[in-house]
């Protein structure tokens, strides 16, 4: 029966890396769009310090992690690399920004094992990536 079948299909794999990296990406992106209103908006900066950058830093780092990245997360470009600001991103929400809440410990949590798993696995098939290394092979 296919449910248990646990042998591996490159194709479902990497239509499942895409529908991960496009609902994540998105749900991402609103985020990195709402924080860069905060910096269009103009005034004081009031954002928080985690990691001792000043806000208008942390702000900006946020907003590279949380729009740009998550651009390139969702079309599959430079995917491993683009996850590595988001993990960091992640890591600092979690351990540091949500230390003692889990409650909003839990989704930051899910987003950062979401981008561990795009950092190993890569963005498949579907993506720009999978479309540069395709015709890469074609030359060689």
């Amino acid at each position: 029966m296919w449910i248990f079948d646990s042998s591996i299909d490159k194709k479902m794999n990497s239509f499942a890396l895409l529908l991960v990296r496009i609902v994540a990406g998105v749900f991402m992106l609103t985020h990195g769009i709402m924080k860069f209103n905060m910096l269009l908006k103009g005034g004081p900066i009031e954002f928080a310090d985690p990691i001792g950058v000043g806000p208008s830093a942390s702000l900006l780092l946020a907003i590279f992690a949380e729009l740009l990245c998550s651009a390139f997360l969702i079309i599959g470009l430079a995917t491993r690399l683009v996850a590595l600001p988001l993990i960091i991103n992640f890591f600092v929400v979690v351990f540091v920004v949500h230390a003692n809440d889990f409650e909003k410990q839990e989704m930051g949590a899910l987003y950062l094992l979401i981008y561990v798993l795009l950092f190993i696995t890569g963005s498949g098939k579907y993506s720009v990536d999978g479309l540069i290394a395709r015709r890469n092979k074609r030359r060689y």
